[in-house]
């Protein structure tokens, strides 16, 4: 499997590309990393340096790829922060010219925009430009609870509107929704949830929340990276499901009792593939 990622980049920590591109790979995915940024570090720190990449930069980059002749080798396209409209364009047009080579791959879009701690931290124009168009373009979509309430327009406060919300978005183009960070006001706040919706199912799984003292940055990059690979893998969507609960489990899990500031990926490499501990999803209506 070979799999364009194009993503936001950090030298130290995991966030972005940064996140994304070695679970991919240690699921056995090629990956093809553009970065639009290349930070020092995640902007969750006090300081942080490096260049935002303009959008001219990216085409360019893409387009040498293109002159390689292998984007009919490209099984799928994976795209998180974007930062502005201008670099979604950019990921867009990328989708289509890998689409015209090759019709079977498929655009997953984490479609980064906020959480419920940090409010919404894209340009305010991303929200609009999310509904608008790449909706309509992507096969898979991946946000998270507040995303998903950005998205749909529609508050998610349990199962049963999570569940609506995302057969909302359906509708208007993706073929598979991912649903990642699900908490409720009256929920048990021990647990966590994810869901996965096509068309034709639904499946809820759930994990022990581990509370952790700063915000953890990478965790939707490398859980979009991991579904992505599953899923190419023509697993089934329960399967796919299962295998990213308890792998994302393991990561946090260690990344917990070491209290580390950053997600301990690598650490945790051959949970990534086979996790130890199983969690069962459950089918929702």
């Amino acid at each position: 499997m070979n799999i364009l990622s194009i993503q936001s980049h950090v030298a130290y920590g995991h966030a972005g590309n940064s996140s994304a591109v070695f679970p991919l790979q240690r699921m056995g995915c090629n990956v093809w990393p553009v970065n639009t940024v290349m930070f020092s570090n995640h902007t969750g720190y006090d300081t942080w340096k490096g260049p935002v990449f303009q959008p001219e930069t990216l085409t360019d980059v893409i387009e040498g790829i293109e002159q390689l002749n292998v984007l009919s080798r490209c099984n799928a396209v994976l795209s998180g922060y974007m930062g502005d409209p201008a670099v979604a364009d950019v990921i867009l047009q990328t989708v289509d010219k890998v689409k015209n080579e090759n019709s079977e791959a498929l655009y997953c879009c984490d479609p980064v925009m906020g959480d419920r701690d940090t409010g919404l931290y894209v340009n305010h124009q991303i929200p609009e430009y999310f509904r608008d168009r790449l909706l309509a373009k992507a096969d898979i979509l991946t946000p998270n609870h507040f995303e998903l309430e950005i998205l749909s327009g529609q508050p998610v406060q349990s199962s049963e509107q999570a569940l609506a919300s995302a057969r909302s978005l359906l509708a208007k183009g993706p073929k598979v929704i991912l649903v990642t960070s699900l908490i409720y006001p009256d929920s048990d706040h021990d647990t966590i949830e994810m869901m996965a919706v096509t068309e034709t199912e639904a499946w809820l799984i759930k994990t022990p929340l581990l509370q952790f003292k700063n915000t953890m940055s990478g965790c939707g990059d490398a859980t979009s990276a991991l579904f992505l690979a599953k899923y190419l893998m023509t697993n089934p969507l329960k399967a796919c499901l299962e295998h990213v609960a308890a792998a994302m489990y393991a990561v946090f899990k260690l990344t917990h009792q070491h209290q580390s500031s950053e997600l301990m990926l690598i650490e945790s490499q051959d949970q990534l593939v086979n996790p130890t501990e199983v969690f069962s999803a459950e089918s929702v209506q």
